[in-house]
C-alpha cells in the first residue's frame, strides 16, 4: 500500500516536471516568434493559455503511463500542482499578483487537460 502511494506521488511529480519543461520550451519558441514578427498583444494571452493546457496534457499523459488506474484523479493533481507552482512563482516574482478571469480560465483548462491527459496516459499500452 505504501509503495503504491509512493509510486503515485513520484508519477505526479514527474508529470508536473515534464509539464514545466514543455511550458518553458513552448514559451521559448513563442518568444522567438514574438521577437521577429509583429504579433498583436491581444494574441499573447490566448497563446499562453493554449501552451499551458498542452503542456499539462503532455505531462499528465506521460506521468500516468505506468499507472493502471486513477488517471482522472492523478491528471487533476498534476494540473493542480503545476498551476499552484506557477502561481506561487508568479506571486513571488510579481508583487502585484492577483487572480483574474484569465487565470480562472487557465486553472479550469489546466485541470481539464490534466484529467484528459491522465485518462489517456493510464489507457496507453
Amino acid at each position: 500500500m505504501e509503495e503504491n502511494i509512493l509510486k503515485r506521488f513520484s508519477n505526479i511529480i514527474k508529470g508536473v516536471i515534464i509539464s514545466i519543461i514543455f511550458t518553458l520550451f513552448f514559451l521559448l519558441i513563442f518568444s522567438i516568434i514574438l521577437t521577429y514578427t509583429n504579433i498583436e498583444e491581444s494574441f499573447i494571452s490566448p497563446v499562453i493559455i493554449i501552451i499551458t493546457a498542452i503542456s499539462i496534457f503532455i505531462g499528465s499523459s506521460i506521468g500516468n503511463i505506468k499507472m493502471k488506474k486513477n488517471g482522472l484523479i492523478n491528471g487533476a493533481f498534476i494540473g493542480g500542482i503545476y498551476l499552484l507552482s506557477i502561481y506561487i512563482i508568479s506571486g513571488i516574482i510579481n508583487k502585484n499578483f492577483s487572480i483574474t478571469i484569465s487565470s480562472g480560465i487557465i486553472i479550469a483548462s489546466g485541470m481539464i487537460c490534466g484529467m484528459i491527459g491522465g485518462i489517456i496516459g493510464v489507457n496507453k499500452k
